[in-house]
């Protein structure tokens, strides 16, 4: 089952690491007293784990400034901090600029939850150049992730099979079927990983970084946190409001909303997307290959999908492109508009009973790498969701939504629906309905929304804004596409986060940028 739970708040720069490539412990450590004066012992850094996604060591910066990698020692569980420790993995690469001019440390998460941000910060650590100058350049492995005391459940030959099932059921024999597969992932998880699955919350993620500003040797957390990364931005500001320097939330979670209204919400976001993929390629001068009109374009996919549930086709060998796995690929290249090339020749050659693009697509959303490997980002993903999401929805409450999540999207309606069945049997009870991120007494927080972002619709910027509190959040919007914007390369907002993040030039609330 291609879990869609992991669709809620997914970070592009996460999964497009693993396309690039497709397409072309615990310790007896330091305790509570010592752990916020504790030496990190930066070296260069290793090739990424197979829990990272793998890879080759990173290479460094077109400015030349090479990246290094340590381990920060955090308590496992924070409610007893004189406890175990667990192993935090960070990586940098020092500010390039004139070091008395140097700010601090900007400490980036790029969302999932579940993304390595030790593997995805280098991928993209050019595009953050304009920073470097003054910040050294810092993300991480949030704990459950990568090398940070990572969640572990099934086994890469399971995890193929996992992503193979139905995960729209149409019947009740279908419906059972999707609960023991799912029953027996979470066993796996709980089995795997016991000691783990209770310490992987935002609130705990969020405790380390406090531990991480303090041993970075910063006054503030400067941050950049985008997807669900602005979730766990928001969470840092409610717990540690005086601890906040400059912030900037891009691709906004809307923290007010509970699984099931985030769930129907990326619904509308996914299908405003695939409609402004359509008519993007009808409106084109050249001949669109895969419709005339955008109804036309959007009527061949649900005949595929439709067509798919009865005859998968072939897709990367030994497996089939199925009707699951060819709406995860759909789904993957409506986070970027450099994607939708990748859309159009895969629906061509899925037309013509190749889908093996449409399969790659897919297996960059679930973390396998070309050689099989998976990495846990769907483990962590789910692990950290279920740890915070308290509600727990059965079979019987998902099949009397279906209709209004289905009108919300013809496409990704079910899909999503029963995404919502993922934390049913999880091992650990949720924490809240939904994320507290008011922050009183913050300093400002740039809150960047895209009025086309699929994962984390557009509204949720302003709700984020409303929940920090007032004096805190600042809007600005993007009118674009895809997940985010600053990587949209938009000279506006670049210029916008930059100047706040540089010289803390707040811009004014409200402020468009298209």
């Amino acid at each position: 089952m291609a879990n869609p739970i992991r669709l809620r708040a997914a970070a592009l720069t996460t999964s497009a690491v693993v396309l690039a490539a497709l397409l072309a412990g615990c310790s007896e450590g330091a305790k509570d007293g010592d752990l916020p004066a504790q030496k990190l012992d930066w070296k260069d850094c290793p090739a990424p784990s197979e829990a990272e996604g793998g890879g080759t060591s990173p290479s460094p910066l077109p400015s030349g400034a090479k990246w290094q990698c340590a381990t920060m020692k955090a308590p496992r569980d924070w409610s007893d901090p004189k406890g175990d420790t667990i192993d935090i993995a960070l990586i940098r690469a020092k500010a390039t600029g004139d070091p008395s001019r140097r700010i601090g440390s900007l400490v980036f998460n790029f969302g999932g939850p579940g993304g390595s941000g030790v593997a995805t910060l280098p991928a993209f650590g050019a595009d953050y150049a304009a920073l470097n100058t003054r910040y050294d350049l810092v993300s991480f492995d949030p704990r459950g992730v990568g090398r940070s005391a990572p969640v572990k459940c099934e086994s890469d030959a399971q995890l193929d099979e996992f992503f193979q099932q139905d995960a729209t059921p149409d019947d009740s024999a279908e419906r059972a079927q999707l609960l023991d597969r799912t029953k027996q992932f979470n066993s796996a998880c709980e089995k795997n990983s016991k000691q783990t699955l209770p310490h992987v919350r935002t609130t705990d993620a969020a405790r380390d970084m406090d531990l991480m500003r303090q041993v970075l040797g910063d006054d503030k957390l400067h941050y950049f946190g985008i997807s669900y990364g602005t979730e766990l931005g928001g969470v840092y500001a409610h717990l540690f409001p005086k601890n906040v320097g400059r912030a900037v939330f891009d691709a906004v979670v809307d923290p007010t909303l509970n699984p099931e209204q985030s769930a129907l919400g990326q619904a509308k976001g996914f299908q405003l997307a695939l409609d402004n993929f359509a008519e993007a390629c009808t409106s084109k001068t050249t001949e669109c290959p895969i419709g005339d009109t955008p109804q036309e374009v959007k009527d061949r996919i649900a005949k595929l999908l439709a067509g798919l549930e009865k005859k998968p086709i072939p897709g990367i060998f030994p497996r089939q492109l199925t009707q699951t796995a060819a709406t995860n690929g759909i789904a993957q290249s409506l986070y970027s508009k450099d994607f939708w090339e990748y859309l159009t020749e895969g629906l061509e050659q899925a037309y013509e009973g190749d889908g093996k693009i449409l399969m790659l697509l897919s297996d960059s959303m679930n973390g396998r790498s070309e050689n099989g490997e998976y990495s846990n980002i769907t483990a962590a993903n789910i692990a950290i969701n279920c740890s915070d999401e308290k509600p727990r929805y059965t079979a019987d409450q998902v099949q009397q939504r279906v209709p209004e999540f289905r009108a919300a999207s013809p496409v990704f309606g079910d899909y999503l629906a029963w995404g919502m069945v993922s934390c049913t049997d999880w091992a650990v009870p949720g924490a809240a309905d939904h994320p507290d991120v008011s922050a009183p007494g913050s300093a400002p927080i740039l809150v960047v929304g895209n009025t086309g972002d699929p994962a984390t619709p557009y509204a949720g910027a302003k709700q984020m804004v409303d929940a920090l509190g007032k004096g805190v959040g600042v809007e600005l919007t993007y009118k674009g596409q895809g997940h985010g914007a600053y990587d949209s390369k938009n000279k506006c907002v670049q210029s916008a986060v930059n100047d706040y993040l540089l010289d803390g030039k707040v811009p004014k609330a409200g402020t468009v940028c298209s």
